[in-house]
């Protein structure tokens, strides 16, 4: 099941991506798999696949609120726009943050998303 709204926390391991609506919150892990190799770049790739991973479990929600640390998000960031544009476009926004609960994290998404459904909702005629 997609929800329309999300907030997702990503560092270089892992991600946490919160679908929700006013009666539900559905939660999904992602977790990276190391691969230790001596091959040049393996950290490089492992990262990439990790990456495209967060990515697919995105790719069916509307929009997205993508947290984190500075460096997390700045990398996660870079991934996206240069291999997946058809995820960049559902992210609407970039939050710099640290480890916090799922409840603080569904409560600051709700705080983000809260104008935005307000100045997209049709008027009523008067």
């Amino acid at each position: 099941m997609s929800l329309f709204h999300a907030v997702a926390w990503v560092d270089h391991h892992t991600a946490q991506i919160l679908q929700f609506d006013a009666a539900q919150v559905l939660a999904q892990q992602v977790k990276s798999h190391v691969h230790c190799t001596r091959q040049h770049g393996s950290t490089v790739r492992s990262e990439h696949e990790f990456f495209g991973e967060v990515c697919d479990a995105m790719k069916e929600i509307t929009e997205v609120l993508v947290t984190g640390s500075h460096t997390a998000l700045a990398d996660f960031r870079h991934y996206v726009e240069k291999h997946r544009p058809e995820v960049a476009h559902r992210i609407v926004g970039w939050e710099t943050v640290g480890h916090m609960s799922t409840n603080e994290l569904v409560a600051l998404a709700r705080r983000y998303f809260s104008p935005h459904a307000r100045m997209a909702a049709p008027m009523k005629a008067g």
